[in-house]
C-alpha cells in the first residue's frame, strides 16, 4: 500500500504548453503517478524576458504547487531552468526541483568530431548555464547555436505542421542543411514541430531533446526519498493554465494526446 506521502501529486509547468512534451515523458515511465501540469500561458513567452522575471514567475508557480502538495516539481522549461532552478533548490532544500537543459551531451556522443546545432530561446542560449554546458562539450563537437524563438509562438497557436510553420523553419535553417549531424532541441515547445524539423534537415540528422531524460531524473531523486508510488493504477493528471480561457485546457488535453 502507498503512504500518504507517496500519493502526493508531481507538479509540472512550463511558460505554456511546451512542456507537455515533459509530462508525457514522466507518464510514460511512471503512469501510476498523479500530475499536475500548469501552463503559464499568460505570460508566455519566457524566452524574451530577462531572467528576473522568469525567476519570479517561476517562484509564483512553485509557491502555488507547495499549496497543493506536491511531493516533487518539474520545470519543463529550458529557459525557466537557466533562470530559476538553482535559486529556488536554494530556497525549497526539502523539494526535489528537477530542471530541463539542452541535451547535449547525448547529441554530441552520437557521433565523434560532430557539427551540432542547438535550437533554444534567446535567453537560454545566453545564460552561464548553457555556457558551462557548452564548454562542457566544446573539445568533442563543433557547437552552433540557433535561437528560434518565433518556434515558441507557433506552439502555442498550435502550429505544428502548417506550411507557414515549414516556411519559418526552412529561413532559419537552411544555412546549416548538409553540415550538421545533429539538432538539439532546446527549448520544450519544439519536440511538437520535430517532424517538421527532422523532414527539412533529413534523416541522417539525428534530432534530440532533453525530456527523457528529466523524467529519468526525476523518477532516481522521488526513488531516492522512497516516495514512488507502488501501486498499479492508471494516475490522474489535472491541468491548469493562467489563462482564464476554458480553451487554453482543453488545447492542453489535445496537445497532450498528440501522437
Amino acid at each position: 500500500m502507498d503512504s500518504e506521502e507517496t500519493k502526493r501529486p508531481i507538479g509540472i509547468f512550463d511558460s505554456g504548453m511546451g512542456g507537455l512534451t515533459v509530462l508525457r515523458e514522466c507518464v510514460k515511465i511512471m503512469g501510476n503517478e498523479d500530475y499536475i501540469f500548469y501552463g503559464d500561458s499568460f505570460n508566455a513567452p519566457y524566452g524574451v524576458k530577462s531572467t528576473e522575471q522568469v525567476y519570479r514567475l517561476s517562484k509564483k508557480i512553485v509557491q502555488r504547487f507547495l499549496k497543493q502538495n506536491v511531493k516533487a516539481i518539474v520545470i519543463a522549461c529550458n529557459t525557466a531552468t537557466s533562470a530559476s532552478a538553482s535559486r529556488l533548490r536554494k530556497e525549497y532544500p526539502e523539494l526535489p526541483i528537477i530542471g530541463l537543459e539542452p541535451a547535449l551531451k547525448p547529441a554530441v556522443l552520437h557521433k565523434k568530431n560532430s557539427t551540432v546545432l542547438v535550437m533554444a530561446t534567446p535567453l537560454t542560449l545566453k545564460e552561464k548555464k548553457f555556457e558551462n554546458l557548452m564548454n562542457r562539450f566544446e573539445d568533442q563537437a563543433k557547437i552552433i547555436k540557433l535561437p528560434a524563438p518565433d518556434l515558441v509562438e507557433f506552439v502555442e497557436r498550435g502550429e505544428i505542421d502548417t506550411p507557414e510553420l515549414k516556411k519559418y523553419l526552412r529561413s532559419i535553417l537552411n544555412p546549416y542543411l548538409g553540415n550538421i549531424d545533429a539538432v538539439v532541441l532546446g527549448c520544450t515547445h519544439f519536440p511538437f514541430a520535430k517532424r517538421a524539423i527532422q523532414q527539412i534537415v533529413g534523416n541522417d540528422v539525428y534530432v534530440v531533446d532533453g525530456g527523457a531524460g528529466a523524467a529519468r531524473e526525476l523518477r532516481r531523486l522521488l526513488e531516492a526519498k522512497n516516495e514512488r508510488r507502488k501501486e498499479n493504477r492508471i494516475g490522474k493528471i489535472e491541468f491548469l493554465n493562467s489563462n482564464p480561457d476554458p480553451q487554453e485546457i482543453e488545447f492542453s488535453k489535445k496537445l497532450f494526446e498528440l501522437d
